[in-house]
Parts: C-alpha cells; structure tokens; sequence
C-alpha cells in the first residue's frame, strides 16, 4: 500500500512502490485521504497511470477518504503487507525533514512503513540494525527477506557502547580489553542472526561491530545501500516513548528507503501511542475507505 497526495515525495513513494510489486508479484493499494473532490481523484487517476506505466500487469486498487491524513493511512494499512510513505508530503514545512503525517505513519501503522525520501538505488546491500530487542529481531527477519527477494547482500550492524548497559553512568574501566568486548559482542550478533541464515541460506551476510553510536554507524552503512530496516523500539529507547530515537533520525536523513519495523509480538499489535506528555497519539478508531473500482 503506498499513500499519495500528490507531492514530490509521494510520486517517489509511489515509484518504489510499483518497482516492489514487481519484485513481489502483489497487488497494490493506492490511498489518498483528505479531498474527495475532483482534486483527489485526479491524484489517484495519475497515480494509477503511473503504476501500469512502471509495473504493467499489476493489480491496482485505489482508495479515497476525507480525513486526517495520518488516520486515514494507518486504518487502510491494517491487514497490509507493507506500508509506503514519502518522507514530506503536501503539508510539510519546508524545514521538516520529515513529515508530520510520514512521522505519525511510521509510528502507529501495525505493518512495517517504508519511507522513500528521494530516488531509490537499485544496487547495493540491505542494511540492518540489531540491537537485540523484539523490535530488532522483526527487523532482522524483514531484512533477510527483501535481501533474498533482491538477491542482494545483507550488512548486519551492531553497535556498543563504553558505557556499561547495567549502570549508565558506569564506563567500562580503562583495563577492559575492547578487542575482547568487541568479539563477544561479534558472536552475539553472530548468534542472534543464526535463525535468519537459517532460514535464508543464499544471502550473503557481513557482521559490523562497532564502538559507536547506532545512528552514525546505520547513517554511513546507508551510503550506497538500497534499503535499511530498522526496529522502532531499540535498547535506548525508554518504555513510553514510542517510536525510537535511532529510527526517527534515519528517517528523516537516510537517502535511501528505510523500512521501520515493530515487534511482532501480540503486545505489539495494537495502536501505538506516545508518552502521556506527548502531543499527539495514535489514531484508534477505524475508518471507512471508499474504494474506486
């Protein structure tokens, strides 16, 4: 499913998106919400051309809603495979770097979100960051999935810190042998993607193990790569917080298409919201979608 609204984003959404249903052999759904007039239906008529100029042959509905576009996206999405999403749509502010509605999507939507920010690279590895979270094992298990699907390799990255995890004002004593933390840490990771090799034999797996911080080391992996999948809840992400801070700032500066995955667990599978503190939440109540033959 891919929103459009007409933008610049959108269309490079929605050319990701085509360019997917080809790999995957799907249908797709094209959803716009706000202008239910002749303006919105002018979208998803150019839209509609555009998908049987890209992907001839694929099956294509469209759906058109009043509302707020951020509900209207996360209700339709429900029951999808995938999720597409520009990163600023017609209603952004030139100085967001990501979008309002992108930002509540990525957040709330029950099935991964791809956001497509510019032109998609059709070479290059899927990257991936794994932290040991739920959120990081759904990711892990999404991203061999597109690797296999693209036939393309996979570099797993993982980050750690001098900082100990069980105290975080406790730093590692200056004695700590770092080339040992860093193979420990290496076998961890090795151990954690054991069930995906499995599962995917053919895909060529790089291990990085870095001492850094996981959004500078995902952000120069990123470069040249042709997607990124990432957890939306990460080990520095605070219980009410909701969408992680690693994520929130790949999608906003990550040229490539990133793909923000949630836990799959049954806790994970109703809407989500932000802090009590927070401005906005999660849409709870579903939508009716006017489908266009």
């Amino acid at each position: 499913m891919v929103g459009v609204d007409g933008s610049d984003a959108a269309w490079q959404a929605l050319r990701w998106a085509a360019a997917e249903t080809g790999l995957r052999g799907a249908p797709l759904l094209l959803v716009h919400a706000g202008d239910v007039g002749g303006g919105g239906r002018g979208v998803l008529s150019r839209a509609r051309t555009l998908v049987r100029a890209l992907a001839p042959g694929t099956e294509t509905r469209v759906a058109l809603r009043p509302g707020p576009p951020e509900r209207v996206l996360v209700d339709a999405a429900a029951g999808e495979a995938l999720l597409v999403t520009g990163g600023r749509g017609l209603g952004s502010t030139p100085r967001s770097a990501l979008g309002s509605v992108s930002a509540a999507v990525v957040e709330c939507a029950r099935c991964p979100v791809v956001v497509v920010r510019g032109p998609a690279p059709d070479t290059g590895p899927v990257v991936v960051g794994v932290d040991g979270t739920p959120a990081s094992d759904s990711a892990v298990a999404m991203a061999f999935a597109e690797a296999a699907l693209r036939g393309a390799p996979l570099v797993a990255v993982h980050t750690f810190s001098d900082v100990a995890f069980t105290d975080l004002w406790t730093v590692l004593p200056l004695d700590v042998d770092r080339l040992a933390v860093e193979g420990v840490e290496r076998q961890l990771l090795a151990d954690r993607l054991s069930g995906a090799r499995q599962a995917h034999p053919d895909v060529e797996v790089r291990l990085l193990v870095r001492r850094d911080r996981p959004v500078r080391a995902l952000l120069a992996e990123a470069a040249g790569a042709r997607l990124v999948v990432v957890g939306s809840r990460g080990a520095h992400t605070g219980a009410g917080m909701g969408l992680g801070s690693t994520s929130r700032t790949l999608t906003r500066l990550c040229d490539c298409p990133v793909a923000v995955v949630h836990p799959s667990d049954p806790l994970a599978s109703g809407p989500r919201s932000r802090s009590a503190g927070a401005a906005r939440t999660c849409p709870a109540d579903p939508v009716q979608h006017r489908l266009i033959p």
